[in-house]
Formats: C-alpha cells, structure tokens, sequence
C-alpha cells in the first residue's frame, strides 16, 4: 500500500501500528526488492489450516470409532444421548476451529471493534453461534472450510505477483565496470551515467544502456514480451535485465539503476494496485453496506419470530446463523480484483505497461482509437532526402546552423536533420537560447541571429507570408515532409523529409476494425502527407495539420461523438491528447519520458499489432469480471432455494462459498495465460519517394 503522510510528524512506525490495530502486518518496502519473508510468513497459513484439517478428520474418526458407525460421525449432534459428542472429540474440533481462524480473528476483532463487520466478522460469529449450540462439527467444518478458502486467496494473490516478483530478481547485483584497460566488479546501484559496463555471454545485462563496441543477440522477453532475441550492435538501446546472447558486448550506462526500464515497470505495475476498476470500487462499496446489513437480517430472523410467535429459540438461530454465512460476499469480492491482478500481471510480462484496473476497463470500454502519424503509425526514424538551400546559401552553412538547433531537439524530423549532417561530417554553429514551440517547431540564437526551423504554418508566422507555396508543392512528393528553416523573416532552406509506414501498420487497423473499433490519424504533419499515409493504412478519419491543443480538441470531438477514445502517442506534442483520452497508450521504442508518464497504458515495444491485442486482452477480462459475479450470485441463490425447503446446514453453506470462492479466484487467474502471439515480421514499406 501507499501512503501520503507528514513524514516528520507520522512515519513508518506509526503506520505500521495503526495497520497493526485493523489485524494485519505492515513493513516499509526498501527499494526495489522483494521484502524476506520468514518460514511462517511463507508456510504459517499452509500449516494451520492443514492442522485444522486434521484435527477435524480425527475428531471424526474418534467419534466414528466411539459411535461405531461413520454415518453417525458425520452427523455429530449437540446432544448428549448414546451417541453424544465426548470430550477428546469437542477437543479436536475446538483445535479445528482456532487453527482455521488463526488468521482471520484479528481482523473479525478490528472490524467489530470499528462497527465495520465484515465477511471475517460474519464468519467468527457463525462459528460461535455453532458452538453455543454446541454444533462442534459444524462450528469446525466451517472454520476449516474458510481457512482453507482464505489460503486459496492468499494463494492466488501470491500467483498474480510471480511475475512481477521475478522481474525483481532478475537485475543483476553487479556489474563489470571498464576503466581503461581494466575491469572490476561493482554493485549494479552505484554504477554511475556514462560508465563503461562490459558483458559477457549469457549474462544479464545490468542497467539500461547503449552498445558502444560488440554485436550480439540479446534475449528481451521478460522486458518487451519480444519472442525472439533482437540483434544489437553499436548505437542500439538495450535493458537492464535482459540476456546477453553469443557475443561481448561494451556498453556506455544511460540510467541509474533506480529508474531502468525494469525498475520503472516494477514501480509502474506497483502502482497500478492503486488506480482500482469501477467494478472493483462498486463492489467494494456495495460489500460495505451489504455485510452490515446482513447482519441486521439474520438477527431479525434469530430474535424476532420466537418473540413474535414463541417459536423455538434454537431453530431461529440457526436459520439466522445460515443467513449470516450464506450471504457473505467472499466470492464476489475475491473474484474481480483477482482477475484485475491476473489481467495486469499478464500484459506486463508482454511489455504492457496498465497503470492500474481503472484503465484496464476502459480499454474494454474503448469505441475509437486516435493514432498519432510520426511514430506510431510510422516508425519515426525518417530521413532526409534532399535540402534546398535558397538565397546562394550552401548546404554546408544551413546545415551548420540547422544541427547546431536540432541537436537540442527530440522530435523525430530532427534526429533525422542531424543524422544527416552528421554523415556529412558537418560541425554545428555556436547556439544559445534553444527553445520548442509544440506543435510548431524550434528557434535557438546562432551565430548571433535568431534562427528557427518548423512547419509551413511556423514558417507563415515567422515571415508573416506564404512561404514559396510553388516551390513546396514542387519539392513535396506523397507522403514526405517538408521542414522550413530560417532567419527572422528570411527563409533560408527547404528540407524534405521522409518516413516509412510501419510495416504492421495496416494490419493493424484491420484487427482494431475487426473488434468494432473506429479509427483516425491526427497529425501536426501537412494534408497531403497525411492523406497518403492513412491511405497506406486504412484510416477514413484524418486530421491534420493539428497543434497539440487540436489534438486534445480532436481526441474530444471523437469522444462525443462516437464514445470512449483511446490515444495512440509518442511525443511531447502527444501528452495532451494522452492526458485527455479515455485511454492514452504510449507506444515504446522512441517514446518520451513526457509520454509515457502522461500515459495510463505503456507499451514497451514499438509494435502497433499489440494494441488491438491488448483491447481484446481487455475485454477477456471484463468477460470474465461478468462471468465470475454472475456465479457468485447465482451460487447464492441456489442455496436460499435449498435455505426454502429446509435442506440447508451451516456446513453446506460454507461448502457452497467456498467452492463459488474457488470457482471464480481459478478462473480470474485463467488471464495470467499468454495472451495469443501476433504475426511474424515483415519489411517496413517505404513511403514513395522515400
């Protein structure tokens, strides 16, 4: 759990104390690793409710034993005739009982203590109500019966967190750090930003970095879901956590080991446990209300017909006590945060980031989805195909001065620009006050003048005119991308640009158009080029040209007018519309530090086939969310008919709870299987002319 406190006047201890009184056991979490648990944090649960289990079993045979019959064992009475219950059975049966609460007494004694009860409350005063009428074989069955259904809870929650707690241990402790020509071993936390970090074969990478010298196969699966070892060489990014192949790679450290990419989905899976489902808040707030007010019906059953009519005290109690137990809402409470944990769990180990349930529903609730162009729908690694200096200006000197501006840049246009010079061997200019105007472009003072790079519209407000609208159309060719750069009002180059539509693009479009989701391309990119690429791709809907306000005002319109939006993104200019989408998804590779913290879906491979996937993942969840009240109702009215007829024992009615408990915890955790694979690679498809 997380807590938001005044640290200087409420810390750990106090926290820990206050959780103490409620009947549960806090430890602050230190860092990044799983806390140590000791052999009856592990084992305790296990033990007792297997002692539990067999006091009562012994308790049946000693008694079939003494009665010599085991029918009449099994229908152990209060009374003490021939084949009453003696001392050496009621013992083992009390033995059953408190080793099958053990676990839930203190917090059935915090809840009754708060005027809150709740299913652990309903059950203690159960087994006490049993025992008053001295039911000991009932009073113990049903002790056994919940004790056995809470380590199967216990168990599952336990299963949803494998994953995650395997995440935790798969960093390496140390790593091998190169100074000059020597190495020595390190602990992985104090390996500083920049260092040389050497790896050898079969070995786990130990922090996020880039390769500097060596090629290898590296093994990504538990970081990205990728199925298949990804070839690496000088200049590519690999992950702390993942497994060297064949080769000695060197690596130069680009992230502390408190914020890799590991360490930064255990932090975000983590986190997720606190944004909880709709479904899941309704249940909780209906449990809330419920419990007590069951508690209110069964008393009313117990007291008020032996008073009204002098009916038997002793029968109204027991119909009160099967009230009690058959309306706990175990089963619907258990059943949908475990299948919330299972679903999350699931998508993480793929390379899919949930922030939490709340997200996880509404991406079963989505009705359209807005992709951004650069990046997401294309791969975002474009090139320049040609530059047009104007004015009897050179390559040379407007490359000078475009580096020396889009070096400061993240956007995908500049990363290109500067690939460009520097395959040239281009030296950039002297640049102070770099600045980016979302949406727009950039400006920085070089060489003395302010010199600014961007868009046609950029370039309008710039120069306060169209800029050499025959010579864009001219240089422009389907799908590209024309930059304008400049001086003041003086346009000094035109730079074509182009990108690649990712090759799994339109087949992606189609699956999303195959679950009966709509849609649209937004980009800040001009008309055409955007028309060409969401021709390439299926998408009616474009819109283009779009500052990132118009992309929020876009995301809106979609909204209203055909349901929940979810936004595809993975830039700074995409945060907005991220942050304003039903869903924002942030699709890796590229993606911004900004975008994926605006994000409430990050997916750690930049493949768009796993967006439709992970829709339908979604909906398998909700699915089963559905599927799992429906049993726990159903299972509750099918025993108030046996209730009716008068066929119902306390015994039954925890048998019956339980088994609806299992039932619905077993099939939750069926979303912790792999969800199904997408289609193999294929070449990229080059846009025209690039």
């Amino acid at each position: 759990m997380t807590v938001d406190a005044d640290t200087d006047a409420f810390g750990p201890e106090q926290v820990a104390r206050t959780i103490a009184r409620l009947g549960m056991r806090a430890e602050p979490l230190e860092h990044a690793s799983p806390p140590v648990e000791s052999w009856w944090d592990r084992n305790g649960r296990r033990a007792l409710v297997t002692l539990s289990g067999l006091a009562l079993l012994g308790g049946f045979a000693l008694h079939a034993a003494v009665a010599g019959s085991g029918l009449v064992a099994l229908m152990l009475s209060h009374s003490h005739g021939e084949h009453g219950v003696d001392y050496p059975v009621v013992t083992l049966l009390v033995v059953a009982i408190v080793a099958g609460l053990f676990h839930s007494f203190p917090k059935a004694l915090a809840s009754l203590r708060r005027l809150r009860p709740d299913m652990n409350a309903l059950v203690l005063v159960s087994v006490i109500g049993a025992a008053f009428l001295e039911e000991w074989a009932e009073a113990g069955v049903l002790a056994f019966l919940y004790g056995l259904s809470g380590l199967v809870e216990n168990w599952s929650a336990r299963r949803a967190r494998t994953a995650i707690d395997s995440l935790l241990r798969i960093s390496p402790a140390t790593a091998a750090v190169v100074h000059g020509d020597h190495e020595h071993r390190m602990p992985v936390d104090q390996v500083a930003v920049g260092a040389r970090v050497r790896v050898r074969p079969g070995e786990r990478i130990p922090c996020d970095g880039e390769v500097t010298d060596g090629n290898s196969h590296v093994d990504q699966a538990l970081v990205t879901g990728e199925s298949v070892p990804v070839w690496k060489g000088p200049g590519d990014a690999v992950y702390a956590g993942t497994v060297n192949g064949h080769g000695v790679i060197e690596l130069r450290a680009t992230r502390p080991a408190s914020d890799t990419t590991l360490a930064r989905i255990i932090r975000m899976v983590g986190e997720s446990q606190h944004h909880r489902a709709p479904t899941e808040r309704f249940i909780d707030r209906f449990a809330l209300y419920y419990t007590p007010l069951m508690f209110a019906v069964a008393a009313g059953v117990a007291v008020v017909p032996p008073l009204a009519t002098g009916a038997g005290w002793e029968y109204w109690f027991y119909q009160g006590m099967l009230i009690l137990l058959i309306s706990c809402p175990c089963a619907l409470v258990i059943s949908t945060p475990v299948t919330i944990a299972a679903a999350i769990t699931s998508a993480a180990r793929q390379g899919a980031l949930i922030k939490g349930g709340v997200h996880l529903e509404g991406l079963a609730r989505l009705r359209v989805v807005a992709l951004d162009k650069t990046g997401v729908v294309t791969r975002g690694e474009p090139d320049v195909r040609v530059i047009r200096p104007l004015g009897g200006r050179t390559e040379s000197e407007v490359l000078a001065r475009l580096l020396a501006v889009e070096m400061q840049s993240e956007h995908p246009l500049s990363r290109a620009v500067v690939r460009y010079a520097r395959g040239r061997g281009v030296e950039p200019a002297a640049v102070a006050d770099f600045r980016a105007v979302e949406g727009r472009g950039a400006e920085a003072v070089v060489d003395g003048d302010t010199f600014w790079v961007g868009s046609a519209r950029y370039a309008r407000e710039k120069t306060g005119r169209d800029p050499l609208r025959q010579e864009l159309a001219d240089m422009q060719r389907p799908g590209e991308t024309v930059v304008v750069c400049g001086a003041g009002d003086d346009i000094w180059a035109l730079v074509a640009i182009a990108d690649q539509v990712r090759s799994e693009a339109r087949e992606s479009v189609s699956r999303l158009h195959a679950l009966g989701l709509r849609s649209a391309l937004l980009t800040g990119d001009n008309s055409e080029t955007a028309a060409t690429v969401a021709g390439r791709v299926g998408v009616s809907d474009v819109r283009a040209e779009l500052l990132p306000e118009d992309k929020v005002a876009a995301v809106r319109d979609l909204g209203a007018r055909y349901g929940p939006t979810g936004m595809v993104g993975d830039g700074i200019n995409d945060s907005q519309a991220l942050l304003a989408a039903q869903v924002g998804i942030a699709l890796g590779g590229n993606a911004t530090d900004v975008a994926v913290e605006s994000a409430d879906v990050v997916m750690l491979q930049a493949d768009m086939r796993r967006i439709p996937l992970l829709v339908d993942h979604a909906r398998r969840a909700r699915s089963l969310i559905i599927e799992n009240i429906a049993l726990a109702l159903g299972s509750k009215a099918l025993f108030l008919a046996f209730m009716f007829f008068g066929a119902a024992t306390l015994w039954m009615a925890v048998a019956a709870d339980m088994g609806a408990t299992l039932l619905v915890t077993f099939n939750g955790l069926r979303m912790l299987r792999r969800p199904p694979a997408q289609g193999g690679p294929s070449p990229d498809l080059a846009l025209e002319g690039a």
